[in-house]
């Protein structure tokens, strides 16, 4: 497929996407049932929990009780403030004895990552994290002019980025799916010492509202319960 077609068809996606879960009003306990193994969603930047609705649904359907972390708003923050904010939330939770598995879409892949280095003191924090279109190396697209924005973070060589880079002993709990290409991402999702996942699906944003993306996150987050 063109890439600019791509593009557009992925962006189209991502506005529509977007006014839905402004004005949806899905209660957050809307999933919370199910008799596998608990999933919390950790959305990406920009992303309020509801853009992942179509993900939640499909999970839930499969049997998984789905959790979001609402405190993290519209995630725009910096990143140590999102980890801090999305670490209370997991805490209220109160999971235990079922741990669960972090699932992700871009920065929250980022936020999953640093609550698996919390986990390794906690015998009650999360197993796993299966991480869709995340940029683990960061984003050749994150410029200079970026900074002092938000975006900022995703620079190849930014703080943020090197400091979850150097945590590698999570990684081996990590699976890493990408798209089979990332406009957002074009150095793409590669994660050394995880499990890494190519989609046949191009895109940012589509790969993570698809039945076959939410079929394998389920396969996923049951294996890495199992461990």
């Amino acid at each position: 497929m063109n890439r600019v077609r791509i593009v557009v068809r992925d962006w189209a996606h991502v506005l529509a996407q977007q006014v839905r879960a402004v004005f949806d009003r899905t209660p957050l306990d809307a999933f919370a049932s199910g008799p596998l193994t608990p999933v919390v969603l950790v959305p990406g930047i920009w992303e309020p929990w509801r853009y992942l609705l179509p993900l939640a649904r499909r999970l839930h359907a499969l049997g998984h009780p789905v959790h979001p972390l609402p405190r993290l708003g519209w995630n725009g923050r910096a990143i140590e403030e999102s980890v801090a904010l999305a670490r209370e939330e997991l805490v209220g939770l109160g999971l235990d004895p079922r741990r669960p598995v972090l699932v992700a879409h871009s920065k929250g892949g980022l936020i999953g990552k640093a609550l698996l280095v919390d986990a390794l003191a906690d015998p009650e924090g999360p197993v796993g994290l299966v991480a869709v279109c995340t940029p683990f190396g960061g984003s050749k697209l994150s410029w200079r002019v970026f900074t002092r924005t938000p975006l900022g973070l995703f620079a190849p060589a930014g703080a943020a980025i090197l400091a979850l880079a150097a945590e590698r002993v999570v990684d081996a709990r990590i699976v890493s799916i990408a798209s089979a290409w990332d406009e957002m991402i074009p150095n793409g999702s590669f994660l050394a010492g995880a499990l890494n996942i190519r989609l046949p699906m191009p895109g940012h944003f589509r790969p993570v509202a698809d039945a076959a993306t939410a079929r394998l996150v389920h396969e996923h987050v049951e294996r890495l319960a199992a461990v």
